[in-house]
């Protein structure tokens, strides 16, 4: 087991209960055990409500729910699918939004619709994240919150909605961690050295609220790919990276605690990554 920092860890990315059909439910109680055995003081709950999103339903009502009731322990997230019936336009959505700040939730995701990145739908709701200060964590892929190679879309709206963070995930989001990508690689775990010209590391420059979620096998690869790019873009790109592990199920062992230790980076970007930004991100003392 690798060693634990002194700090502990803050999960952005975590989830409850039956995520896909071919795993068993996975409570919060097990998620907490979880959290205890690899030194994680504080994990972000994600909701699932899309379609494309999981095999089952995970609301926001039962996120708000575990998280009040480990409150030291869960932070809740809500989430929205834009293709939603809701009555009163957009102020209509805010108010269902305000329901859940109401209730503690301190961002919006996992975001993980099958529409455009920057439909008019998507827009409308990252509009209303940004009055409310709910960070945006998004699922990318070839099916889910969709884009092209450079992301244009995800520019789109980064460009539009300037104070909104939005923290990157899955496939999509991170082959454009490399250059020389086509639509296919946005739907695969990358492979091989990174290229130069990653959309990632461009859109960052550009753009102050992008952000990286780590979690899942798609931060592992993107960041086990090329091991000198990825100490060197850890190092680039510590103030905006986010520690995660995307664990679904008891019998998983997140891949990321011993990468990320591995590159026996500063301890001031350890601490960046794995704890204080995710703080400083959703205002938690």
């Amino acid at each position: 087991m690798p060693a634990l920092p002194p700090y502990g860890y803050i999960d952005i990315h975590t989830h409850i209960g039956r995520v896909w059909n071919i795993y068993p439910s996975f409570s919060a109680d097990d998620l907490i055990s979880a959290m205890d055995e690899h030194g994680v003081e504080r994990a972000v709950l994600l909701p699932l409500v899309s379609p494309e999103a999981s095999a089952y339903v995970c609301s926001p009502d039962a996120v708000l729910t575990a998280a009040q009731a480990h409150p030291d322990r869960l932070i809740a997230f809500c989430v929205i699918d834009p293709r939603t019936s809701f009555l009163g336009g957009t102020d209509g959505l805010r108010k269902m939004l305000l329901e859940y700040v109401d209730q503690g939730a301190k961002g919006f995701g996992e975001h993980k619709p099958g529409l455009p990145f920057d439909h008019s739908k998507m827009m409308e709701v990252y509009g209303v994240c940004e009055e409310l200060k709910l960070p945006v964590l998004f699922h990318m892929d070839n099916e889910r919150s969709t884009d092209s190679p450079g992301m244009p879309r995800l520019e789109h709206a980064l460009k539009q909605f300037p104070n909104l963070p939005f923290i990157g995930h899955a496939e999509g989001f991170w082959a454009n961690i490399s250059g020389g990508i086509d639509q296919k690689d946005m739907g695969e775990y990358g492979e091989g050295p990174i290229k130069p010209g990653g959309a990632i590391d461009r859109l960052m420059d550009e753009y102050p609220n992008l952000y990286a979620d780590l979690s899942a096998g798609s931060g592992f690869h993107a960041v086990n790919r090329d091991r000198e790019f990825a100490r060197e873009f850890l190092m680039r790109r510590a103030i905006r990276l986010l520690f995660g592990t995307d664990r679904l199920r008891k019998d998983a062992t997140p891949r990321q605690f011993e990468l990320l230790n591995s590159f026996d980076l500063p301890r001031e970007t350890t601490e960046r990554i794995f704890r204080q930004n995710a703080l400083d991100l959703l205002n938690i003392d």
